[in-house]
């Protein structure tokens, strides 16, 4: 079975998500889609000015991830540019809030979205998780003062 991929963090949605070339009809208008992620990859290198390392770490992703996300948010951009296509920015595979967690089953110490509507440990498969992060985020939405269960 393919392992499932991880959601990549992003803290920018634009307000703007549609984009058109002045003077094109409409009828002969295609559209590239540029994931959200695809275009937090740019604003966090191009715009930002963060590493490659830098920015693989707030999105919760490896290097080479980060790499092959910015490659192709790069190219979509770029074909629109060049060949008068619109860009719709839409969907993806992301999320706002990233949580660490602990399997009471193993013990493993592991990290996702907290959206996701069950948690179980990619070790065991075990539902019973507490949410172990200290972070802002993580305390206001926590119900038990030692963490979140997830059962």
């Amino acid at each position: 079975m393919p392992r499932p991929v991880k959601p990549r963090k992003i803290s920018f949605v634009p307000q703007n998500k549609y984009f058109i070339p002045a003077y094109k009809p409409k009828c002969e208008l295609e559209v590239v889609l540029l994931k959200l992620e695809e275009l937090e990859a740019m604003r966090l290198k191009d715009i930002e000015k963060f590493s490659q390392e830098e920015c693989a770490a707030r999105m919760n992703v490896s290097r080479q991830t980060f790499q092959l996300i910015i490659d192709e948010a790069r190219k979509k951009v770029a074909e629109a540019l060049t060949e008068g296509k619109a860009i719709s920015i839409e969907g993806g595979n992301y999320t706002f809030n990233i949580c660490k967690y602990r399997c009471e089953n193993c013990g493993h110490i592991f990290s996702e979205a907290y959206e996701k509507d069950i948690h179980k440990c990619p070790e065991c498969e075990s539902s019973e998780v507490i949410c172990i992060d200290k972070s802002n985020f993580c305390k206001r939405r926590c119900k038990r003062k030692g963490g979140c269960i997830n059962y």
